[in-house]
């Protein structure tokens, strides 16, 4: 019973976009260190443009006092940067309220609702008909 009294306390927050859903868990710590689904950070987001997007809240709340853990599912990798985003921003917003504002100000607490829109009976996709032929 002890044991569960000496784990350090973390803060999760869930981030969402498109079909992503990413769970993000912060825990206060000396320096930064992420780790997305057990793999290294630089690993899951092999481009820096991706890097770039995942980690727009830690430069807006100007912290590097982190350890980030996220569990991303569904969605193609470009969403899920964008769902961790908004998870650790969420996060973040929770740990320290001082970072609520740059990041409201910054638009990274806003979840993004466009989706894929559904495909309707008689088309070929959401909007597109098939061709049409006089006769």
């Amino acid at each position: 019973m002890a044991d569960k009294q000496t784990k350090t306390p973390y803060i999760e927050a869930v981030g969402r976009r498109k079909t992503s859903i990413a769970r993000v868990r912060v825990t206060p710590g000396a320096k930064t260190a992420i780790t997305v689904n057990e793999r290294s950070f630089e690993v899951y987001f092999p481009t820096e443009e991706l890097r770039t997007v995942a980690k727009q809240p830690m430069v807006v709340a100007n912290t590097e006092k982190y350890h980030i853990s996220v569990h991303i599912t569904g969605g193609g990798i470009s969403s899920q940067s964008a769902a961790m985003a908004h998870g650790l921003a969420r996060a973040l917003s929770k740990a320290e309220v001082e970072f609520k504002a740059p990041l409201k100000k910054a638009k990274l607490l806003t979840r993004d609702a466009r989706i894929k829109e559904r495909r309707k009976f008689g088309l070929k996709k959401a909007r597109k008909a098939p061709q049409w032929s006089k006769r």
